[in-house]
């Protein structure tokens, strides 16, 4: 699963990149300074992974991590190849959710003119010109799909009469200026035949975001006039927002752990940001953690909400969901409590479960399996 950072030039972009995956140096400060897109592991921050190595030695203790794309920067009229538009929306169009840097800063630190390339800072109005500029190329590919679509339903196959419903839907909801992502909340292409036409669309106002507020120094709670804009904009959407100061985050991210404790004590942070944004495009995609542990590795696995038991395995390797038995499973509040596997199984806390078990968050597995 992939999350795609996008924003208009200049609003921090590759700066979080940057201090999200540890990359080291800091973008250019002109516009388009990512033309083909960086790539990225984000490692998510997890004390259960602690909690669990307390009972259990082990040798090594592995995250869950995700990709992250640090796409080209968008100006409006990118639907119609202005600037980077038709390699951005190329690139959008791969990834799963999307991750929206917003600018709510008006100078750089030390008071650096930063150049914005729509005018006066106003994070409402770039967020729309990206949405806009989305909502454009999926009405130009909707629109261009749905002459062929007709054709091949007057044959009155199900799955090509699917593919017309689904374009003639979408047709009217971004007509009106909506976001594909209406129709998917409301549940309407929840049939398979629906889903799958839906899927091979490629439609990129249907996926969700997680805003990202940039916001200056002495701002770092996220509570100026420009942060506030982009939260009450995220709560009408359903969405969420974090409040992130780039350049902050791009120093923590250097620091040693002492260091780095220090500083987030002097500004009266438990954690550094970009520890909430990992977090928040964890859930975006609709991601949870399970566990395998044993004297050679603790690990995290990133798996989908409701992926049972054996889709489960299938995230370690094929074969173990080729050939499922069974699983062992308990969570780590079990260890927790009671300090050891041994005395998990003494006390009946060791469950058994079969392919159809939903695997749930801070489960620890053992996968029995036969090929």
């Amino acid at each position: 699963m992939d999350a795609g950072i996008v924003g208009l030039p200049n609003v921090g972009k590759s700066t979080l990149f940057n201090a999200l995956t540890r990359a080291g140096a800091l973008a250019a400060n002109y516009p388009f300074a990512t033309i083909e897109p960086n790539v990225g592991i984000v490692m998510i921050p997890d004390p259960r992974l602690k909690a669990i190595a307390k009972h259990i030695q082990t040798q090594k203790i592995t995250p869950s991590s995700l990709r992250l794309v640090d796409i080209a920067g968008l100006v409006a009229g990118a639907s119609k190849g202005e600037g980077l538009g038709n390699k951005f929306l190329s690139h959008i169009r791969e990834v799963d959710a999307i991750v929206h840097i917003v600018r709510c800063f008006e100078k750089a630190p030390g008071g650096e003119e930063i150049t914005h390339v729509a005018g006066p800072v106003d994070p409402i109005r770039d967020i729309e010109i990206i949405e806009t500029e989305l909502m454009l190329a999926d009405l130009e590919t909707v629109e261009g799909a749905i002459p062929k679509a007709e054709r091949a339903a007057k044959a009155k196959d199900a799955e090509a009469m699917a593919r017309l419903d689904v374009l003639l839907r979408l047709r009217d909801v971004l007509g009106k200026g909506k976001p594909a992502r209406v129709i998917i909340e409301a549940h309407e292409f929840d049939d398979p035949d629906h889903r799958r036409a839906f899927k091979s669309l490629g439609i990129l106002s249907a996926k969700r975001v997680l805003y990202v507020a940039n916001v200056d120094e002495d701002d770092i709670h996220g509570q100026g006039k420009h942060a506030l804009r982009v939260r009450e904009r995220a709560k009408e959407e359903g969405m969420e927002v974090i409040p992130v100061c780039a350049k902050i985050e791009a120093e923590l991210a250097e620091m040693n752990d002492a260091d780095r404790a220090e500083m987030l004590a002097g500004l009266d942070l438990e954690e550094p940001a970009l520890d909430a944004v990992a977090h928040g495009i964890y859930r975006l995609l609709g991601l949870r953690s399970f566990y395998t542990c044993g004297p050679k590795e603790i690990r995290a696995w990133p798996i989908h909400i409701g992926d049972t038991a054996p889709e489960a395995a299938a995230s370690i390797h094929t074969d173990m969901q080729r050939g499922f038995i069974r699983a062992e499973v308990y969570s780590v509040s079990d260890l927790e409590e009671l300090g050891s596997e041994k005395a998990i199984r003494e006390k009946g806390r060791m469950r058994i479960e079969g392919k159809s078990y939903v695997v749930q968050d801070a489960d620890v597995c053992y996968f029995l399996f036969n090929v």
